[in-house]
């Protein structure tokens, strides 16, 4: 639980949704409503520094999204009695943001389930949000009352995918050498703990003014940024890498069944919640906009497990888990984002792949004033 000293909620406050009535007869859609506003880039910084970011932060939307989903799928299985080991975990998440998300009002999700097969089925979810504030005047907690507010027009939408666990085929197993065998001497030159937090707002103007040791108020998960600039220096932007260390701010609940949805899936959100983070404004860095951003935003967001969905549990006792985030394309007022998601064993649990608007002024001269 958040405090005066650690405005940072955990998962299970942060991204927590409430059921709410099917708006027809028809049972097939099934509507949740998030009821903490979400975290809005910058807003922890001091009053003094520009504010880049007015929008909620588009991994609350992403994770949240999914969590309706997952909830909807287990109502399925509930309903249909289906055993533990035949239950399906997250698979993938590909969604599209069509609007900027306002953090003064919920978003209200509502979610369709598509195909079902032996082994893989997929839903939809569409998520809008009031056209007016809550009516909650502190904009936070947000009241039932407010998912009876006319809705806007769709600010996300997405399809995710469920898959029955399996293990390696013949045995094959096979992946990258891990971070943390190619990046060794770096991630060794110290504790996990003792780098510098990751900026509320990663453009390298921004931290400039407002220094590198701001923890700000980012919920779910601690991160911590690894100092890859001796390994950049003198790449070209898409042979660069960023790593980024992070582990959960409190253990989900677990209660053995999972029944309030803090199951392996949940991990999988927390995951593709973190890995939403900075990753565009650190791709405008290394393409020359770290003085000279004028906008970032997510288009598209897809998250993809390479294995059960298990083995995205974050445990305490495991240590950090690991972004490696590179920057293999941009073009067109566009930047391509990818992120291989670590566990602290060093195995290739998961990747984001996200495409994002990234446009530079090129009134300003790099290294001169945001």
């Amino acid at each position: 639980m958040a405090s005066e000293k650690d405005p940072r909620l955990p998962f299970q406050e942060a991204l927590d949704i409430v059921r709410l009535p099917n708006a027809t007869q028809t049972q097939s859609v099934h509507r949740f409503m998030g009821q903490r506003a979400a975290y809005v880039p910058g807003s922890d910084m001091p009053p003094i520094m520009p504010r880049l970011h007015i929008a909620a932060f588009g991994g609350h939307v992403f994770a949240q999204a999914g969590l309706a989903v997952c909830r909807a799928r287990k109502e399925l299985e509930d309903k249909k009695g289906t055993k533990p080991s035949e239950r399906r975990g997250l698979h993938t998440i590909h969604g599209f943001f069509t609007a900027s998300g306002i953090h003064n009002r919920p978003f209200i999700h509502e979610v369709t389930p598509l195909t079902a097969t032996r082994s893989l089925s997929t839903l939809s979810v569409t998520t809008r949000q009031p056209s007016e504030p809550s009516t909650n005047p502190s904009g936070d907690n947000f009241p039932l009352a407010d998912a009876l507010l006319p809705l806007g027009d769709p600010c996300f939408t997405a399809v995710c995918s469920f898959k029955l666990p399996e293990e390696h085929s013949a045995g094959v197993d096979m992946q990258d050498d891990a971070p943390q065998k190619r990046f060794a001497s770096i991630l060794a030159s110290r504790q996990p703990q003792d780098w510098l937090p990751v900026p509320p707002v990663d453009v390298t103007g921004m931290v400039a003014m407002a220094g590198n040791n701001i923890v700000g108020a980012f919920p779910v998960v601690d991160m911590k940024k690894v100092d890859m600039k001796g390994f950049n220096a003198g790449k070209p932007a898409h042979e660069r890498r960023e790593l980024i260390l992070y582990r959960l701010l409190l253990p989900l609940p677990s209660d053995g069944s999972g029944s309030q949805g803090w199951n392996a899936n949940a991990h999988v959100l927390v995951h593709a919640f973190a890995a939403d983070r900075n990753g565009l404004l650190m791709g405008g860095n290394h393409v020359g906009f770290g003085w000279s951003l004028d906008r970032a935003a997510s288009l598209s967001n897809s998250f993809v497990m390479h294995v059960n969905a298990d083995c995205a549990v974050m445990r305490a006792e495991d240590g950090w888990w690991v972004q490696e985030f590179s920057f293999p394309r941009a073009a067109a007022g566009r930047i391509t984002v990818m992120s291989k998601i670590w566990s602290p064993r060093g195995v290739h649990v998961a990747t984001e792949f996200q495409d994002g608007m990234l446009r530079g002024r090129e009134d300003v001269e790099e290294k001169g004033k945001l």
